[in-house]
């Protein structure tokens, strides 16, 4: 049934967000050099790593200038960059990612692989068993200001209570930190 729901409710959120997301194409295309869209490696239910799909929020290999973690004056954001992660627009191409089964609308966040070493093996192990996804727990609460122990706590919460009902529970949390806080 969740599988269901997220296929639904991306296909629904395609059709509604394309002229956004279009708007958000040209803007990135017009503030700065480089593809619209931003790939990286993530680590997907039981380990495996797929591409998951972001606009483009940093300068061109902003990867090898530093960590895969940002900060909140990260000098690799770009000005669009800057907009569209505070208004988590830069998350939308994920919903490809829902479409083809990488991910799901809600559940942990896919971590980059470089990040596996921060995990005991069993909390890995166990963060993997559902598919990640666009939201989470963490980011319906804490948004970016969790730190990793929380962010940690909150993913193994969300496995334990993952269904369908809670999705829709931490959708609506999620909205409400959007319009209500925003990120960096």
């Amino acid at each position: 049934m969740k599988r269901l729901f997220d296929i639904l409710f991306a296909l629904v959120m395609l059709l509604l967000t394309w002229p956004l997301m279009l708007g958000c194409a040209l803007a990135v295309r017009l503030d700065s050099p480089g593809p619209i869209l931003y790939r990286q490696q993530r680590v997907g239910r039981g380990g495996a790593t797929f591409g998951m799909y972001k606009f483009r929020s940093m300068v061109v290999d902003a990867e090898r200038i530093g960590s895969y973690s940002t900060a909140q004056d990260d000098p690799r954001i770009t000005r669009v960059g800057a907009f569209l992660r505070r208004t988590s627009l830069d998350e939308l191409p994920q919903l490809f990612n829902v479409l083809f089964g990488q991910m799901s609308l809600v559940g942990p966040r896919p971590d980059v692989p470089a990040q596996r070493e921060l995990y005991s093996e069993v909390d890995w192990n166990r963060r993997n068993t559902v598919r990640p996804g666009i939201t989470g727990l963490t980011q319906a609460t804490l948004r970016s200001a969790a730190t990793r122990e929380q962010r940690l706590a909150l993913d193994l919460e969300y496995v334990d209570k993952s269904s369908l009902l809670f999705d829709l529970k931490v959708l609506v949390l999620t909205v409400r930190q959007v319009f209500g806080k925003g990120s960096f």
